[in-house]
């Protein structure tokens, strides 16, 4: 559904984005994770028929966005960075303006849906110029979906919203995930993009790493067991190094870490701990955050 193939932008001599390569297969929630000037933005642009790349192509939906970017602006929901509504009119023109841009017929009964959802029916005839940043947020939000796009590209949904708004929108992106439109979710929320992303691309001017949000912690950290005890002593240490399967153990202040497949290796811990006369508090495998693995890559890629 969406190509990028060695996307690159320059702005002069300034280098926004280089080699960038990714697949988003229809139906999938793609997140786009990485620092302040990363170039998500300038990436979510190149894709959207916004701005030209300097360099490769890409395609949405079977349009290039080199060759033809207005029909990929067709076939797109779009909110970026900046909310871009007419701040003189109100809600509702805003929403049929850009329904007729898109060509849709009879747009009154989704319109009154998206704004009784985002908590904009009430206010729907007062202009936008009036509204709250949140409220201009959640309007754009409408705006991007008003057409019932294939593709929905999302920059900062949930920027400047109080968590109940948020909330809201989160539900939205779950319900499009589920209708199988294909979203692209550029976000500073770990924890939103774990939730909703089928699969992460952490970006600091290339591509630096795509897989699911498990498959990202298990790739940099591998999997590993923490075992705690009451009392360590050096037997039990010697004990859980040669269960097999432990590749490596670290000891921290009565912890054991061991890199193994937990599944395959707990049942032989717990019995080498016990046996060599532990008391054992606590077994689990280690979970490392999605904020652990964004850090550990941005750090990598900084060295």
């Amino acid at each position: 559904m969406i190509s990028a193939r060695d996307l690159g932008r320059r702005f002069g001599d300034f280098v926004a984005v280089e080699h960038v390569t990714f697949e988003v297969a229809p139906g999938e929630v793609f997140g786009l994770l990485g620092p302040n000037g990363a170039g998500k933005t300038t990436t979510m642009r190149m894709l959207t028929g916004l701005v030209a790349p300097s360099s490769g192509d890409g395609e949405v939906a079977g349009i290039s966005v080199t060759r033809d970017p207005d029909g990929v602006r067709q076939v797109v929901g779009i909110l970026t960075e900046t909310p871009g509504l007419y701040v003189r009119l109100d809600a509702l023109e805003n929403l049929r303006f850009f329904a007729r841009l898109h060509g849709v017929k009879n747009p009154e009964p989704k319109i009154e849906q998206l704004l009784r959802r985002f908590g904009l029916w009430e206010r729907r005839r007062e202009p936008v110029g009036s509204y709250s940043k949140g409220m201009r947020q959640k309007l754009a939000i409408a705006r991007a979906v008003v057409h019932e796009p294939k593709v929905v590209i999302l920059d900062e949904p949930t920027s400047a919203l109080d968590p109940e708004s948020a909330l809201v929108v989160r539900a939205l992106v779950a319900e499009l995930r589920d209708e199988r439109r294909t979203i692209v979710l550029c976000t500073h929320n770990l924890d939103e993009a774990e939730r909703l992303c089928h699969r992460i691309a952490v970006i600091k001017r290339t591509v630096l790493r795509v897989d699911s949000p498990a498959a990202l912690r298990s790739a940099i950290y591998g999997r590993a067991t923490i075992a705690r005890v009451r009392t360590l002593t050096d037997g039990m240490i010697a004990a859980v190094r040669a269960v097999p399967g432990v590749a490596s153990l670290e000891v921290n202040d009565g912890t054991l870490i061991a890199a193994c497949d937990p599944e395959a290796a707990n049942p032989a811990i717990a019995r080498a701990l016990v046996g060599a006369g532990a008391e054992l508090l606590s077994l689990a495998e280690q979970h490392k955050t999605l904020e652990d693995v964004y850090l550990e890559l941005v750090r990598e890629s900084s060295s």
